[in-house]
């Protein structure tokens, strides 16, 4: 198994529609093929003093794959295909995060 935490970071004011566009996709992401987990996420402000600043631009997407194989299969699908082109007015800035479990 492999963890995948994509951290997209927003153009000012997308959020709702990024939101929209990525919450449609979801249900396609989970009936794929060693899918385990996808969820999107967002900050909150927790009051913990170890929380950074909540990040009023970003939304993480928690994973988790059978295998690498799945992810990279994933990539290439149609619908991920039409969520990039979807939303790529919408995104600043995307980093990922691939992990095994310590």
């Amino acid at each position: 198994m492999i963890h995948v935490i994509a951290t997209i970071e927003l153009k000012p004011n997308c959020r709702e529609a990024y939101l929209t566009v990525l919450k449609d996709n979801v249900p396609n992401v989970k009936a794929e093929a060693g899918c385990l987990a996808y969820a999107p996420a967002l900050d909150i402000d927790s009051g913990l003093p170890v929380q950074g600043a909540v990040r009023e631009n970003v939304v993480t997407i928690i994973e988790a794959w059978e295998s690498l194989g799945h992810l990279v299969a994933h990539l290439k699908t149609p619908h991920m295909q039409s969520y990039r082109d979807a939303v790529a007015d919408y995104v600043e800035n995307l980093s990922v995060q691939i992990m095994a479990p310590a």
